[in-house]
């Protein structure tokens, strides 16, 4: 749900050529952050999980490819048609959000049912409040959809912060100890994810400020708010407030 200046032809190519481009790497971060622990398994019959798990991927995966759909249409001058599938990317957005929730409740049960209970219940601090970061970042951008720059950049740091579960594999395959099994990590692994995660918005913050010579703050907050939600989650996971919130989580009703 990417966006342009409407009706300015004076308004150059580039910025939304970029975008096009961001749109790409965050597709291939995507697919290949997740081949090692998801698509290879998959592709050789060794990945056997909850159905949810397929479900939150495919839709994950469907949200990705269209945002990278919607900045190909702006980058292409087919704004129509970018703005016509408005109302289908907020739909496709709120089931991302709401499979994340699911998986996060059937992972922690399935973390109790191995014994990493108390584990689980820490780590569960990273996906659900860099959700919270996300859906806030989303809302803003719904609520600027008549502010084109606004909207486009909100959602570029909303596509950043979408990443950061699958650079997190990638981190977690390099720095897992040995015997973790399939202990969930401490939440401090989500530090590094973020880093990288909000460095992608710098590379956007960089090239509006050569662009156009001005610093734009939607990417200096974004990136903060990525990154604030990371050492958010290391400090609240161990509290008692959180482990009894993330306890009620796992304990609701099917």
């Amino acid at each position: 749900m990417h966006a342009v200046t409407a009706g300015s032809a004076a308004a150059p190519a580039r910025p939304g050529r970029f975008h096009l481009w961001m749109a790409v790497a965050f597709a291939v971060i995507a697919f290949a952050g997740f081949t090692p622990s998801y698509w290879r398994p998959i592709v050789f019959g060794a990945h056997h999980v909850p159905p949810m798990y397929h479900i939150h991927g495919a839709l994950l995966f469907s949200w990705t490819l269209f945002y990278l759909a919607q900045a190909a249409w702006v980058a292409n001058g087919r704004t129509a048609t970018h703005r016509a599938w408005g109302l289908a990317g907020i739909s496709l957005f709120t089931l991302v959000a709401c499979s994340i929730v699911l998986i996060k409740i059937t992972g922690l049960r399935l973390a109790e049912a191995d014994g990493f209970g108390d584990a689980g219940r820490r780590f569960a601090a990273v996906p659900l409040l860099g959700l919270a970061v996300m859906v806030a970042l989303f809302a803003g951008a719904i609520a600027n959809v008549q502010r084109p720059q606004v909207h486009k950049r909100l959602m570029l740091v909303v596509m950043a912060a979408t990443t950061i579960p699958a650079i997190a594999r990638v981190f977690i395959a390099l720095l897992a100890p040995p015997g973790a099994g399939g202990a969930p990590p401490p939440p401090a692994v989500g530090v590094g994810p973020s880093l990288v995660a909000a460095l992608l918005v710098g590379i956007a913050l960089v090239h509006e400020r050569r662009a156009t010579g001005r610093w734009q703050p939607i990417y200096a907050y974004g990136a903060l708010a990525i990154l604030a939600q990371s050492g958010l989650a290391v400090l609240v996971a161990p509290t008692p407030a959180w482990l009894a919130f993330a306890g009620w989580l796992q304990h609701l009703p099917d």
